[in-house]
């Protein structure tokens, strides 16, 4: 029996049962088709094979789910807090419920491995959770003013759009809490390229939420983002994605309307390492940094690696022998440690950039292509070598496996290099000098930063980038919940 059967067949009955079920969207409290009834296939980038058809929407599909949000704004507002509150603690319960099933349709349908959509799946309902414990921290301020009181109070901004990439599916479905605890109906859009488990989802919240409170809708190519960004009705925009996308949404959002817009968009990452670090725990950081485990799909992953001349080979040899135990497999093997890439392009794109770095006079250390025999969307784990600060591979974004090793004399050239992207989501600084650490930190352009660490998110500390990595307000946290609301100032005149 082969590897693919003994992964496949302990489920396949399972699978069947999951897969077979009608996927429809969310409208107004209604599970629907698109009202053209036109359909697109979703594949399994492990197989190849077709996983389900989904509703293909147009934009008369979004103008149907706006006005359904739009119709349940002013009641929603007008829902006790703690009420909104329940509902999203009884969604972090059902996600909780059925964390295997939405686990397995993000290994199936983005080729993520069952261990970390597992953990997408635990994560996601954590942040719902915490959003709801940080509830009544949406809270104005009263300030002394003489002869009047003046008070601020925090009040939902309207209807809100919310659209994310492939990487996380689950999880970036199930941030819609924020929005919805403040008050704020919903219209969300997952990825194509991965919509199965927000589809899922939108059949588990249908009976939590009022009708029209809650909106999922997908559509195979722009025309259905553009018209959600452009309608008339959405005010507040939320979008994880690329730059060029999310600058798109940008010029879209600005043509149609004054809207609110956050946009934490991608990075070129660095990691510094100092002559001092513990190379070995460095080595591990550098490795959990680059996000292999998705395979490099992650725009927060610290994808260039700066070296100090002095200790470069060490960490490199450290470096290549952790690389060397990922295992690429089935995803829904348990030890299977590296998922595939999301799509064929993805990948060509990938190996693209690997040659692009050969090409420019970087060295293969690791990996550095797809797999032989093997029809399965993975790539290798690459390490390369040799990388120029100016070079194509350290100045575009891969969103792949694909490490790049440069190094640096002094702590100027570090930070030098680093700085040196139009990118600026993470970075992380290893040293045991925490006055370097701390003066690095400062002089670095990141929004997000880990000394002696990397790849890690904290309970309700706030995540995004600055530059061309995103705008209007961190994630993850309160912060978010208040990106959701609008001040509104009231003035008590006092008459003595």
């Amino acid at each position: 029996m082969t590897e693919l059967e003994t992964a496949r067949e302990r489920r396949s009955q399972e699978m069947a049962d999951i897969l077979q079920r009608p996927f429809r969207m969310l409208i107004g409290g209604e599970l629907r088709d698109a009202a053209s009834g036109a359909v697109f296939e979703t594949f399994d980038p492990y197989t190849r094979q077709v996983l389900a058809k989904v509703p293909d929407a147009a934009p008369e599909d979004v103008d149907a789910a706006a006005a359904a949000a739009a119709k349940a704004r002013v009641t929603w507002k007008a829902t006790p807090l703690a009420d909104r509150v329940e509902r999203v603690r009884a969604l972090a319960d059902i996600v909780e419920a059925q964390a295997e099933e939405l686990a397995l349709l993000d290994a199936l349908d983005v080729g993520a491995t069952i261990r970390n959509a597992r953990n997408d799946v635990a994560l996601a309902v954590n942040q719902m959770r915490i959003y709801a414990g940080l509830a009544l921290e949406l809270k104005g301020q009263t300030i002394p003013g003489g002869d009047a009181l003046h008070l601020t109070v925090r009040e939902p901004v309207g209807v809100v759009a919310k659209i994310f990439p492939f990487n996380h599916p689950l999880m970036f479905a199930c941030r819609v809490a924020a929005p919805l605890i403040a008050g704020n109906p919903c219209v969300i859009k997952p990825p194509e390229m991965g919509p199965l488990s927000a589809l899922r989802l939108g059949e588990l919240a249908r009976d939590v939420f009022p009708p029209g409170v809650l909106n999922i809708i997908v559509g195979n190519g722009p025309a259905v983002p553009d018209r959600l960004v452009r309608h008339e009705d959405v005010r507040r925009i939320g979008f994880i994605g690329s730059e060029s996308t999310g600058r798109a949404i940008q010029r879209a959002a600005a043509e149609s309307g004054v809207k609110q817009v956050s946009l934490e968009l991608g990075g070129k990452n660095a990691m510094l390492v100092f002559p001092d670090a513990d190379l070995k725990e460095a080595a591990r950081g550098a490795v959990a940094g680059m996000n292999f485990m998705w395979a490099g799909q992650s725009c927060g992953s610290t994808s260039r690696l700066l070296v100090h001349e002095s200790i470069h080979d060490g960490l490199l040899e450290e470096i290549t022998k952790l690389v060397a135990e990922i295992r690429l497999g089935d995803p829904l093997e348990d030890d299977t440690t590296q998922g595939t890439m999301v799509s064929e392009s993805a990948q060509r794109k990938t190996e693209g950039f690997v040659q692009m770095a050969l090409d420019d006079g970087a060295s293969l250390v690791a990996g550095g292509c797809i797999p032989e025999g093997t029809q399965s969307l993975h790539f290798e784990p690459t390490v390369i070598s040799g990388v120029t600060p100016s070079s194509r591979i350290a100045q575009q974004e891969v969103f792949g496996p694909v490490l790049s090793v440069l190094k640096f004399k002094t702590e100027s050239e570090a930070v030098e290099i680093a700085n040196g992207v139009r990118y600026g989501l993470t970075g992380a600084i290893w040293t045991k000098d925490l006055d370097r650490a701390f003066r690095v930190a400062g002089n670095l352009e990141t929004g997000f930063i880990w000394i002696n660490g990397s790849s890690a998110h904290f309970p309700n500390v706030p995540y995004g980038g600055v530059k061309a990595s995103g705008v209007g307000g961190k994630e993850e946290s309160m912060e978010e919940l208040f990106s959701y609301t609008e001040e509104k100032v009231i003035n008590a005149m006092i008459r003595r």
